[in-house]
């Protein structure tokens, strides 16, 4: 009889399970999508989505994040994940079915967040990048009338 059995057992004890939920869940807001077991995906589903809820609300989040995710990840969730779902009730996440596996016929999938997440750092580069661009061709325009400007003249 399982008494005081929650959720699925994975083949693992209960440090096994808290240790490779919290590599998944961190490597999918590293990453922003992951190839997993399809049990396994339904197992952090539904963690994750509370975990982006709860970082969406705030207020020193910071600490109760870490029993669940690396620095890093709960960094990228707090200032790039959360934000981008501000306006999102629920649902940030879908599992995509691929297949089975060929060497033990597991059912694969993909668990990725519903909406692109787009990194700031990343942001930010292409916006410079932009601008750097967009003045050099000011610069050539304005030197292509100077030079029309000195032709006409002569």
């Amino acid at each position: 009889m399982k008494k005081k059995v929650f959720g699925r057992q994975l083949k693992r004890d209960s440090n096994e399970r808290k240790a490779l939920f919290k590599g998944l869940m961190s490597s999918l807001v590293l990453h922003g999508r992951i190839q997993t077991t399809q049990e396994k995906a339904k197992s952090i589903k539904g963690q994750i989505e509370k975990l982006v809820t709860r970082a969406r609300k705030g207020n020193g989040v910071f600490n109760s994040l870490q029993k669940y995710l690396t620095t890093p990840s709960i960094k990228k969730l707090i200032e790039e994940v959360a934000p981008h779902f501000q306006n999102r009730p629920g649902g940030y996440t879908r599992i995509i079915r691929l297949g089975e596996r060929f060497s033990d016929n597991a059912s694969m999938v993909v668990l990725e967040w519903v909406e692109e997440v787009k990194e700031a750092a990343k942001v930010e580069k292409v916006e410079k990048v932009a601008k750097v661009v967009a003045s050099n061709a000011i610069e050539k325009v304005k030197r292509v009338r100077k030079t029309a400007v000195k032709k006409e003249k002569k």
